[in-house]
C-alpha cells in the first residue's frame, strides 16, 4: 500500500525542439522509472497518414495526434495501474490533453507534475531545432517542425492555446537553453519533486 501512495506521473510540456525529450530521458534513467513519448507513437504513424489521402493534410495530422496522445494515455495508465510511475513525454499543448492526465493520476492515487521547458534564447533553440530538422531522414520524426518558419507556423495555429491554467498541479519551468548541464537540470526537477511530494504528506 506504500508503495501506491508513491505512484507519480511527471509530465513534460513545451514546444518542439525544446529540449523536453532529452531532460525526459535522462530523468527517466535517473529516476529509473518508464518513459512514454508520443514521438514514438506518431512517428510509427506514416504509413496511416499516407493512407489517408482522401483527408485535408490538416485533418489526417490531427487525427494521428489525437491517435497519438490515447495511445501514451494508455500506456501511462497500463503503468499506474500495476503500481509504477511514469513520464509522458508531449508537448502538452492544450489543456484536454492535460486534464485527461491529471483525471488518470487522481484515479490512479498517483501524484502529478509538470516540468515545463521554455528557452529563453530564441537563438539557441532556433539552432537546435534546425540542427535537429537537418538530420531528420524522411521517416522517423517526419512530423516534427525541422524549420524555423515550422515553428513559427505551429505557434500561430496554436494561438495561444498552449498557455492556460493549470489549476493546482504543481509545475517546474526550466530553462533549457541555460548554460548547464542536463544533469543539473535533472537535478532540480529531482528536487522539485521532493519538495511537492513532502507538502503532500
Amino acid at each position: 500500500m506504500a508503495n501506491e501512495e508513491k505512484k507519480m506521473i511527471i509530465l513534460m510540456k513545451g514546444h518542439p525542439g525544446t529540449g523536453k525529450s532529452t531532460l525526459a530521458q535522462s530523468l527517466a534513467s535517473s529516476l529509473r522509472i518508464p518513459l512514454v513519448d508520443k514521438d514514438d507513437v506518431r512517428d510509427s504513424t506514416l504509413p496511416l497518414q499516407r493512407s489517408l489521402l482522401h483527408l485535408s493534410s490538416t485533418a489526417a495530422s490531427n487525427l494521428l495526434n489525437d491517435l497519438s496522445y490515447d495511445v501514451i494515455y494508455r500506456f501511462a495508465s497500463t503503468q499506474l495501474r500495476i503500481g509504477i510511475s511514469v513520464i509522458v513525454d508531449s508537448p502538452l499543448s492544450r489543456k484536454s490533453h492535460l486534464d485527461r492526465l491529471v483525471q488518470l493520476a487522481d484515479s490512479s492515487r498517483a501524484s502529478v507534475f509538470i516540468v515545463e521547458c521554455k528557452p529563453t534564447d530564441e537563438e539557441e533553440w532556433r539552432r537546435r531545432l534546425e540542427r535537429r530538422g537537418a538530420s531528420v531522414d524522411g521517416t522517423a520524426s517526419w512530423h516534427k517542425p525541422a524549420t524555423w518558419r515550422d515553428i513559427e507556423r505551429l505557434l500561430e495555429g496554436y494561438a495561444g492555446c498552449t498557455d492556460y491554467d493549470i489549476g493546482d498541479v504543481p509545475r517546474l519551468v526550466v530553462d533549457t537553453t541555460a548554460p548547464v548541464e542536463v544533469g543539473e537540470l535533472v537535478s532540480s526537477v529531482v528536487e522539485f519533486i521532493g519538495a511537492q511530494a513532502e507538502r503532500e504528506l
